[in-house]
């Protein structure tokens, strides 16, 4: 189930006089702290036990709040498939998520009623994982469900469960190859690896070898992998060892070990005869260019060097391949350099998306040239030192959450699994702490001289492929759910869970007005500050669209004191992370740093917020950018509806300014007086706002921005945003965007519902769990699960401060849309109507909500968002730390009533990006008109009725 472009550009921030400015001194030189002193930071201490029948156990014990990351790792992926079955790993990911023998029915459910946080599981290469977060009264149950699908799954097996999750992970394989580049990865693996290597396919599989999966060979499948004595279960949390090993002898202990695990299959790094390449056509805006090499896995002494050269080539901000093909020869849009590290190999890829109407072949040539100068005489010491203190300082970050997709469970159980060593994260961080430039330059001396694979995706007509073929349109037979066999009990209840101990908020002001808005968690020795502006996508410019976006790009190109590349060098040296962000009601500037760099990092902070320099040396390179970026909205089916789904429900709002990267004629015709504009009418300090989370007390922290922003004064007229009373309804519809050749439609619609962010929403958003609010939603699961045309579907509440309409969203196989948009019709209308929220399904929203809560706010930056959405909405500071009696307050009519009353599914609008051709014969059935637009005119600007009015420019 299965990341930037600041585009760019020059005078001081022009709000500001010079005077004031200047009574600030220029970003820090201030050494930073040793590299050395940030990895002592990073400790996971454990504790492990293996069982009899070879199950393998790793404890951590972390009692910042009351909830336990349960992590159970397999080692089989996609790398142990034999020709013919290849997609079975992740097949079988899925078909563990269906239920198991004594707990039939999806997995979501019981998770669910928990308070689970962090529940999915993924597959790769080398792995398959299933992980939840849920809170320590509830660790008997996961134990139990885990458990289960270990031991007891295969009685659950059948060929309706087969056949639905078969059709899922189709459909999610169609997702991913509809997206522009979406056939690349397919090329490079078959480029790189022979077909017969273990590492020569793609996880997500064949559709002929996943057709071809029969009961038979999925059961042997699971017999042959899913064994206790091949997998590794992590607890992290609350939780210790005397506390785990009885429980987890309870759950697991009976389970009979599997087949007895043999070693991984050979896997060494391809080498390539020579330099090979290939080329492929797609619907694409710009050419893009991919060279690739394998290289040795994460256990070799080659990996770390690795990781230095790829950051230093193209993963920095202020890498090489930035510097030379992006910001001075300005041959590319973007560029990046990636080493990944899998268990037996690795991949060293370079990407480079071309500059429009620039020849590929200049660009090829120049990654060579810069190549060849790497390998001839390596990376300086501090580029070196840049690139480890910046991956540290993430690393600490990543490690406050304990579970999820990359927190303290992760880290173990790639280590016992991969390397025999729940502890290899530090051998790991000390081996990246101690590269030098030689070291890294003898490890891409001897790799990275060796024959690469490239590949061109150029623009035009996608190269035909057999696997886009979507299936003829066959009767759906709903898989029936068995009942449970009971062999093991009931499933095991819940006990008290303990309430969300909340940080206390604290407030303080600026000498000159600016709030501060604090919480202090001492969990992680991180500083996260965010620069909150009263802007956003409503504050946009009517008829220049894009002006915003276009700013904030330019944003971090430069101040009076430092140039682009010396800003980019100077944040890297102190592990800072510096930001922008633009929601649809705040525009926002945000750190994140290791407190020890904290003086230093919220002086370029300042100074990138004060004082941006908007170079015009620049400003066409960042344009081009922008431009680019729009194109690629336009072939995208997520930007395609992401740019015209809020001017079809919103279209006399501030809101419907919403439209991606803006309109590409507008941008074209923007002047950095444009910019200034912007800035001075939005970006200044009587619109903003300061929240903090860190470790270090508010005493300090607000002294720190008193001299930061403390003398920081505003001047001339502040831009104003104007909402108009409530339109008339919009006219129902289906706009249909043709883009040829799409395997899928996206489906979006939405409606007003009157609401407003700033209004008690709690009611509609309970009520809408069990429609499209969560996994277990009534258009997921109809979609989804029973008639498995979507690999996921749902709505909610888009919720800003003047506006809340309801909008849900379907990828789907192209051959079903019509049907899908009557299925979510009726889900729709039942649910307002005749079949409202049943008081089971209230009362899994309840638990699951209330329950959740200490997960939800695990993190500081979890803290973070909730401050800042509390601030927007109007809310009191202890709103999260009262809400559980809110919630329990609320009675199933009431929440009935409530959405019964906003939603009305006569009011939609609706919008399918998808090939005309194939979808719009099915729509003459759904009762509504139908509209039938080019993708090229998505790019057309909308006028608003309320503008927002920015400053005059000041030179």
């Amino acid at each position: 189930m299965t990341f930037k472009s600041f585009l760019a550009a020059s005078v001081a921030f022009a709000s500001l006089t010079p005077a004031a400015w200047a009574q600030s001194a220029p970003p820090s030189t201030a050494a930073a702290a040793p590299v050395s002193s940030l990895v002592s930071a990073v400790d996971i201490p454990y504790q492990q036990f293996t069982l009899k029948n070879g199950l393998r156990v790793v404890v951590h014990t972390d009692r910042k709040a009351p909830v336990v990351a349960v992590s159970v790792w397999y080692d089989v992926g996609s790398k142990h498939e034999p020709k013919g079955k290849t997609g079975f790993a992740h097949l079988f990911e899925h078909l563990m998520f269906n239920g198991s023998e004594n707990a039939p029915g999806d997995f979501f459910e019981p998770l669910q009623q928990v308070g689970a946080t962090d529940f999915n599981g993924t597959t790769y290469f080398d792995r398959t994982n299933y992980f939840e977060t849920v809170p320590r009264a509830a660790l008997d149950r996961a134990l139990f469900l885990e458990s289960d699908r270990m031991g007891y799954l295969t009685g659950a097996i059948t060929q309706g469960v087969l056949d639905e999750q078969r059709g899922v992970v189709q459909n999610e394989k169609r997702q991913g190859d509809n997206q522009p580049y979406g056939l690349l990865e397919y090329k490079l693996t078959e480029g790189l690896f022979p077909a017969s290597h273990p590492y020569g396919h793609t996880t997500i599989g064949s559709m002929a070898d996943l057709d071809a999966a029969t009961l038979t060979t999925v059961k042997d499948w699971f017999r042959d992998h899913y064994g206790p004595n091949n997998a590794v279960l992590v607890l992290a949390g609350d939780i210790d060892v005397a506390t785990a090993r009885p429980l987890v002898e309870k759950y697991f202990g009976a389970i009979p070990a599997g087949p007895k695990s043999v070693a991984p299959p050979a896997a060494v790094p391809a080498s390539l005869p020579g330099p090979s390449s290939a080329v492929i056509k797609d619907n694409v805006p710009a050419t893009m260019i991919v060279r690739t090499w394998a290289v040795p896995g994460l256990n070799d002494p080659a990996a770390a060097p690795l990781d230095v050269a790829a950051g230093v080539l193209g993963g920095l901000q202020s890498s090489r391949l930035d510097n030379e093909l992006v910001k001075r020869d300005k041959l590319a849009v973007q560029v990046s350099a990636d080493n990944s590290s899998f268990a037996q190999v690795g991949t060293f890829t370079i990407n480079a998306i071309v500059r429009p109407g620039v020849d590929p072949a200049v660009v090829s040539r120049r990654i060579d040239e810069i190549m060849a100068e790497f390998l001839k005489n390596g990376p300086t010491a501090d580029e070196v030192n840049r690139y480890v203190t910046q991956t540290v300082s993430r690393r600490i970050s990543g490690l406050e959450s304990v579970g999820g997709f990359g927190g303290k469970a992760v880290a173990l159980a790639e280590g016992a699994l991969y390397s025999n060593d729940p502890g290899y994260y530090k051998k790991q961080l000390a081996r990246l702490a101690a590269q030098t430039p030689a070291s890294v330059k003898a490890a891409a001396d001897q790799w990275l001289s060796r024959p690469s694979f490239s590949v061109q995706v150029v623009p035009g007509k996608r190269d035909a492929y057999e696997e886009a073929k979507v299936p003829p349109a066959v009767a759906v037979q709903a898989a029936p759910e068995p009942a449970a066999k009971g062999t093991r009990g009931p499933l095991p209840t819940v006990g008290q869970i303990a309430g969300l101990s909340f940080p206390k908020v604290e407030h303080a002001r600026l000498s000159n007005g600016v709030e501060i808005v604090y919480a202090q968690r001492a969990t992680v020795p991180m500083t996260q500050a965010v620069l909150s502006f009263d802007a956003g996508a409503a504050a946009d410019v009517a008829d220049k669209l894009g002006t915003q976006a276009l700013t904030l790009a330019m944003i971090d190109e430069g101040t009076r004191t430092l140039n682009s590349v010396q800003l980019a060098e100077a944040k890297e040296r102190l592990g800072a992370t510096i930001g922008t962000n633009s929601s649809a009601d705040r525009t926002t500037l945000s750190l994140q740093v290791p407190s020890a760099n904290l003086g230093a990092a919220s002086q370029i902070w300042a100074d990138v917020a004060r004082a941006p320099a908007f170079p015009e040396s620049e400003f066409g390179r960042v344009k081009t950018q922008q431009l680019t970026q729009i194109q690629l909205e336009l072939t995208s089916p997520n930007g395609l509806a992401q740019r015209m789904l809020p001017r079809l429900i919103s279209p006399n709002s501030p809101y419907a300014k919403a439209q991606g990267s803006g309109d590409p004629r507008a941008v074209q015709a923007l002047t950095r007086a444009d910019l200034v504009a912007f800035q001075q009418a939005w970006l200044r300090p009587d619109k903003a706002k300061i929240f903090v989370v860190s470790d270090r007390p508010l005493g300090e922290i607000r002294q720190l921005m008193e001299q930061r922003f403390g003398d920081w004064r505003a001047t001339g007229t502040a831009g104003q945003k104007a909402f108009p009373p409530a339109g008339a309804a919009t006219r129902p519809r289906i706009v249909l965007i043709d883009r040829p050749d799409s395997p899928q439609s996206l489906i979006v619609a939405g409606a007003q519902t009157g609401l407003k962010g700033t209004d008690d929403l709690l009611p509609y958003e309970v009520g809408n769990d069990a429609l499209g609010g969560s996994f277990l939603g009534r258009i997921n699961m109809d979609l989804r699960e029973t008639k498995h045309w979507s690999y996921g579907a749902g709505g909610n509440f888009r919720r800003y401060e003047m506006a809340a309409p309801y909008a849900v969203q379907a990828p789907v196989q192209a051959n079903q849309t019509g049907p899908s948009i009557a299925a979510m019709r009726g889900d729709i209308a039942g649910y307002v109507g005749a079949q409202p929220m049943t008081q089971a399904e209230f009362e899994r929203a309840i638990n699951g909500a209330t329950r959740s809560l200490s997960g939800d706010f695990e993190t500081s930056g979890d803290v973070l968002r909730a401050m800042q959405a509390n601030d927007l909405y109007k809310r009191p500071d202890d709103y999260y730390a009262t809400i559980t009696q809110k919630y329990r307050a609320l009675t199933l009519p009431q929440v009935n009533a409530a959405t019964k009353a906003v939603i009305d599914p006569g009011k939609f609008v609706w919008l399918v990006v998808g090939d005309a051709k194939q979808v719009q014969p099915q729509l003459g059935t759904l009762g509504l008109p139908v509209e039938v637009m080019p993708a090229a005119a998505v790019a057309a600007p909308v006028a608003t009725a309320a503008p927002a009015t920015p400053a005059p420019a000041q030179r």
